[in-house]
């Protein structure tokens, strides 16, 4: 079975690409024109083991806001798509990352219902150039598209970098947890029969 999807996404403010492989190695090339969330991104699919091609160009002279929310809207489509009927997977996935003072959950339900409990604050507005509010409108697209139930809850953190650093990191291992095959369920896990 394979799950990778190829997707293009164009709009008068983004023109964006996609080519994903949920049964990667982490490899990736990512541009989006905004350094920081590139970095992001790469940390994602490599602790997610998600082959990621994305190249992303933007109206960045205006802000980073159309950018970033189209890629969250791209990436779950995509990874929406490439599950497609999720016959086997195990539906739940949930990460504790800790990077220096940060301590960050992200626990997740691939139950076709999309929502988004960001419990995060940040010490700074902007890491680089880019606005540290825009990363919940960029989960709360991802979550949308890819019909995820998402709950990302810092425990502690001082330093906005590590921040956003522990949170990618736990949302590529708990989606790599809640993708990964179990024989032992036949057809999805859900007493209804459908996600």
């Amino acid at each position: 079975m394979s799950r990778k999807v190829q997707i293009k996404r164009k709009t008068n403010e983004t023109d964006i690409s996609i080519d994903i492989n949920m049964d990667g190695t982490g490899n990736n090339s990512i541009d989006t024109g905004i350094g920081f969330f590139d970095h992001m991104l790469n940390l994602f699919a490599r602790h997610g083991f998600i082959d990621l091609k994305l190249d992303a160009k933007g109206d960045l002279e205006v802000d980073a806001h159309h950018t970033v929310e189209d890629v969250g809207i791209i990436l779950g489509q995509a990874i929406k798509e490439a599950l497609g009927e999720k016959k086997s997977i195990k539906r739940y996935g949930s990460s504790y990352v800790p990077m220096d003072e940060t301590l960050a959950l992200v626990s997740l339900d691939l139950s076709g219902r999309p929502f988004l409990v960001y419990d995060v604050k940040y010490t700074c507005e902007k890491v680089g150039t880019m606005e540290t509010e825009l990363f919940e409108e960029f989960f709360r697209a991802v979550a949308n598209n890819a019909g995820i139930t998402l709950h990302i809850k810092l425990f502690h953190g001082s330093n906005t970098h590590h921040i956003i650093e522990a949170i990618f990191k736990a949302f590529g291992r708990a989606l790599d947890e809640a993708t990964q095959i179990d024989d032992r369920i036949k057809g999805v896990m859900s007493t209804k029969g459908s996600l």
